[in-house]
């Protein structure tokens, strides 16, 4: 597993990782129920909850740990380990409690007064949002709120339009949990139980102070994680998850070859020596990948002070590792259904679960391998064609 950082600034990054290993039993105790009931059930996220796992980029300001993007990691890696669609929920609820470094501190306090407080986001389609005194009337319909079923308010992309009619560029919307309709979209193979259903408003008032720039804000906190770009903020918090997935499937086939026998053969699983290489190159693969996510993210901090055209490299730059990452996951998840034979294709074992949750989350735009051009473009010499990277 990832190691916590060694800053003893953040000893708590060990504290959640710690508190997460005592969350295992219980997500084992009621997995039979994720793909049922296609969300977490209420007892798994209220744990999660009172772990600290959805603030884990709340201000410092307001109470929050304030972790940094590489500590983030550590922590979202470990959840998704554990559970695929477990390590996604924390990757967006934490993620997203970063709202507290965009908004006034008095609105995310109240927010986050409730100890359940989850903020379920959706950029996958832009609504409307007509400019009005004091704020904006706002409708869209918005797929992908993973966490929906728990909420306690909503974030959605609108197109803002002033009172001449003209489109301005987006902006982030946070409702509360009365103000949107949930629609029962979910039925899918991977990450079944994230609830990532659809909601709904239509001429739900929100309030200036709701709201920010989806790309130009201004953030209200100092600290790094506000300071980051926002595309590439939002897309570091799930990119992260399938090289967990990845790391918990790689775990479990240690642990089953040890006790199945060789095919053919004398011993175990584990004395083939084409399986021993498979751990070894599976190994190699995660650990490279990660690197280059921390390589990026340690660039992109930096180019974040700096700005101009190193900014704009370390955004590019920062696509193709997530894609990488992506990628990389999905090639050693199935490296290793190869090797586990009939093991991988039963419901009741954790490999199964780990190839259809890698490929659900590898389909992610903060994923795709569209991002490869825009970096190919821009190393031919030839403009990006596109601004939203």
């Amino acid at each position: 597993m990832p190691q916590p950082s060694k800053d003893p600034a953040i000893s708590s990054v060990a504290e959640h990782l710690a508190a997460l290993e005592r969350l295992a039993p219980l997500i084992a105790e009621q997995r039979a129920d994720f793909d049922r009931e296609r969300r977490l059930p209420d007892a798994v996220v209220r744990a999660l909850a009172e772990a600290g796992m959805f603030r884990l980029y709340l201000p410092k300001a307001l109470g929050g740990p304030e972790f940094s993007p590489l500590d983030f990691m550590t922590i979202v890696e470990a959840a998704a380990a554990l559970d695929g669609s477990v390590g996604w929920l924390v990757g967006n609820g934490g993620g997203m409690s970063r709202a507290g470094g965009y908004l006034p501190e008095e609105v995310v306090r109240g927010w986050f007064a409730d100890p359940l407080a989850f903020i379920a986001s959706a950029t996958g389609a832009i609504g409307t949002a007509v400019e009005v005194e004091g704020g904006y009337r706002v409708s869209g319909r918005w797929p992908f709120g993973s966490g929906a079923p728990h909420a306690t308010r909503f974030m959605g992309l609108a197109s803002a339009k002033g009172p001449d009619g003209k489109d301005s560029p987006p902006i982030c919307c946070y409702v509360d949990r009365a103000d949107v309709r949930l629609h029962d979209t979910w039925f899918v193979s991977g990450l079944r139980a994230t609830g990532s259903c659809d909601f709904e408003m239509q001429d739900c008032f929100v309030p200036d102070g709701h709201t920010h720039p989806l790309v130009d804000f201004k953030p209200t906190q100092p600290g790094i994680p506000y300071r980051l770009p926002g595309l590439a903020a939002f897309s570091w918090t799930v990119s992260v998850v399938p090289l967990g997935i990845a790391r918990g499937a790689l775990d479990a086939f240690i642990a089953l070859a040890g006790k199945k026998p060789r095919l053919g053969g004398v011993g175990q699983l584990r004395d083939g020596e084409l399986v021993q290489s498979m751990v070894g190159r599976a190994e190699t693969a995660l650990r490279s990948a990660r690197a280059l996510l921390v390589e990026d993210m340690t660039e992109l901090m930096a180019a974040s002070e700096a700005g101009g055209e190193r900014l704009i490299e370390a955004r590019l730059l920062h696509r193709i590792a997530c894609a990488n990452a992506g990628e990389t996951a999905a090639r050693v998840v199935e490296m290793i259904a190869a090797s586990a034979g009939t093991a991988a294709i039963f419901e009741t074992g954790t490999l199964e679960r780990s190839i259809r949750d890698v490929q659900a989350a590898i389909k992610h735009v903060a994923m795709t391998p569209i991002s490869y051009g825009l970096v190919g473009r821009v190393k031919l010499g030839l403009p990006l064609g596109t601004t939203r990277f």
